[in-house]
């Protein structure tokens, strides 16, 4: 923290005088320090929602989110070429390398939340921690001669690192955002979808230019210079005796039956949200007759378009109830993937689709500032007592990696032998394509179920 955090006067009572509203945290702090401290303190804190300070933690935060997590995002380019080039070509488990990379760091995200609790004040400086663990993940994997070297370097070893440096953007957004939290984590996760345009691009020129090894030294290199000058912007805006009391691994959330209707559409959506993403290169390839760049251009379109959806969805869930957020991305979803994608003939319409997919689906998340508020917010009027934001974060993060690491293998089931192909008129659905169209229409649908849950009264 800056100097000017915290300045001792012989004042009548602490007040905080940048003019903000107090968090949680801040009000329990401050009645503690009144009762327990003989001289009186006088905090002067940052303010929240805007300012110099916060918005250089938002533009931080930005940034590694993009950095963190749009390599593994960026994976189907690697892919694409350990497939076809030695000395992988051929070998089985390539696409385990992304599965590890991603669904770790979203599985491991309550061990991350947790640990980061525990050692307190040390925590903002686990950014550079990961940071380093990330570099040398890349540098290791560029040696790699099996694929079981890669699982273990650009797979689990760049997760863990990746989970590590992640976890203080969310551990403090709470108390640099509090009216404008959702629009925070909006722009915040948006950089994925950034990422997600520019990353792939960059990555492919450099692979066929340079080849594998020398790409993943010369991207631990571009990531060390860009992220070790981010992460000194990583860093809490209250002195650690106003977050003493939480405790570190909360499970107070589970004992909130709200918190399990959420999580069980998160994980429904989940389990179908990343096949267009997976599928729609191959789509417009095998059954539109689309070139290289053109199937390509698919996912740019749903990267590109959930930029702009993260935002608008962060604005969303500040003025209006989460789960009237939570059903406009189900709707628009829904309705691309089973109406749109399901009918599309032209690569013009599949177009359509990758935006309003990017658009709705892809800003899905951008809820979960709500859903952390709702549970919270539900909890202590249940007389749970205080339930951290960031676990409640952690556990849904978790529950999204278990319907990542799920539809792969399910995806590759509903596609086997290409079902329905010319059994219908619609394009779409005759294509082999039509039940991971169906598929993820319907997961999609279900990932709105708490919109219904609140109309019977069980929200």
């Amino acid at each position: 923290m800056a100097s000017r955090d915290m300045e001792l006067e012989g004042t009548a009572n602490p007040t905080l005088r940048a003019g903000a509203l107090a968090t949680p945290a801040e009000a329990l702090s401050l009645h503690e320090n009144t009762e327990s401290e003989e001289g009186r303190q006088e905090f002067s804190l940052p303010p929240v929602d805007g300012g110099k300070d916060a918005w250089l933690f938002l533009a931080a935060c930005f940034a590694i989110e993009a950095l963190v997590w749009g390599f593994p995002f960026a994976f189907g380019v690697f892919q694409d070429y350990y497939s076809t080039h030695e000395p992988f070509a051929g070998s089985p488990n390539i696409a385990v390398i992304g599965t590890c990379s991603m669904g770790i760091m979203y599985r491991a995200a309550p061990l991350m939340m947790g640990l980061c609790r525990l050692i307190g004040r040390w925590a903002r400086w686990t950014s550079i921690v990961g940071l380093f663990i990330m570099c040398l993940s890349l540098a290791m994997s560029s040696f790699s001669s099996t694929i079981a070297h890669l699982i273990a370097t650009q797979g689990i070893l760049y997760a863990i690192g990746g989970g590590i440096a992640y976890c203080p953007c969310i551990l403090y957004m709470d108390e640099w955002f509090v009216r404008r939290k959702g629009l925070a984590y909006g722009i915040m996760w948006s950089g994925t979808g950034l990422a997600g345009v520019v990353l792939p691009l960059l990555l492919e020129w450099l692979l066929h230019s340079f080849g594998f090894r020398t790409t993943l030294r010369i991207w631990s290199c571009i990531l060390f210079a860009l992220t070790l000058p981010l992460a000194f912007f990583i860093k809490p805006r209250l002195p650690h005796s106003a977050t003493s009391h939480v405790k570190p691994f909360d499970l107070s959330m589970f004992m909130v039956p709200a918190f399990w209707l959420y999580q069980l559409a998160n994980v429904v959506e989940a389990m179908g949200f990343f096949l267009p993403g997976i599928y729609l290169p191959t789509y417009a390839r095998s059954v539109l007759g689309a070139v290289s760049y053109s199937s390509a251009t698919t996912v740019l379109l749903v990267n590109v378009a959930s930029v702009f959806g993260c935002v608008l969805m962060g604005w969303f869930i500040d003025r209006f109830h989460v789960t009237t957020c939570i059903m406009l991305s189900t709707a628009g979803a829904t309705v691309g993937a089973l109406v749109i994608w399901g009918l599309s003939s032209t690569l013009g319409l599949l177009y359509f689709f990758c935006v309003m997919y990017g658009l709705f689906a892809g800003c899905y998340t951008s809820a979960w500032p709500g859903i952390m508020s709702d549970v919270v917010r539900k909890g202590e009027a249940a007389g749970k007592g205080y339930i951290d934001p960031s676990m409640v974060f952690g556990w849904l993060a978790a529950g999204r990696g278990i319907g990542n690491v799920v539809s792969g293998p399910l995806s590759e089931n509903l596609i086997q032998g290409l079902p329905w192909k010319g059994d219908t008129s619609a394009f779409g659905y005759g294509s082999g394509y039509g039940s991971l169209i169906v598929f993820t229409g319907v997961t999609a649908l279900l990932g709105g179920a708490s919109f219904v849950w609140r109309r019977l009264g069980m929200l």
